[in-house]
């Protein structure tokens, strides 16, 4: 039986808003969406929410986010290379690959680097 559900969020914590804004709308592509205290990270239809200093969140999780300890991948529409490519115009070190990985939608080739907080991202591509 299929169960109606698809992935709506995640969370984030940041240390900086200003520094980790610029990092997620120009090198990994969010949409900035202001909230009453901080912000989230908007990707189409997918949303980093994102706790930092000033916000409260809701006491839901047993260990709360923090900085720099979320891993988080991201297809990228494209050759790997090109991933490779926007990283260094962004002066973002890989931290790993290209290298093969299983994801969402089967084999791909992933590029490990770090957001300003140390989380890790990965860029992974489908071949296309």
């Amino acid at each position: 039986m299929s169960v109606p559900t698809k992935l709506d969020h995640c969370v984030i914590h940041v240390s900086d808003w200003e520094r980790s804004n610029a990092f997620y709308r120009d090198v990994m592509g969010a949409e900035l969406v202001q909230r009453p205290v901080g912000w989230a990270y908007r990707f189409g239809d997918k949303q980093l929410n994102v706790h930092g200093k000033g916000v409260n969140p809701a006491e839901v999780a047993r260990l709360p986010v923090q900085p720099g300890n979320s891993d988080l991948c991201f297809e990228w529409s494209g050759p790997i290379e090109d991933a490779i490519a926007h990283l260094k115009k962004h002066n973002v070190p890989i931290h790993a690959g290209p290298m093969q990985r299983f994801g969402a939608k089967g084999e791909g080739t992933s590029v490990y680097f770090r957001d300003p907080d140390g989380s890790l991202m990965e860029f992974m591509s489908y071949g296309r």
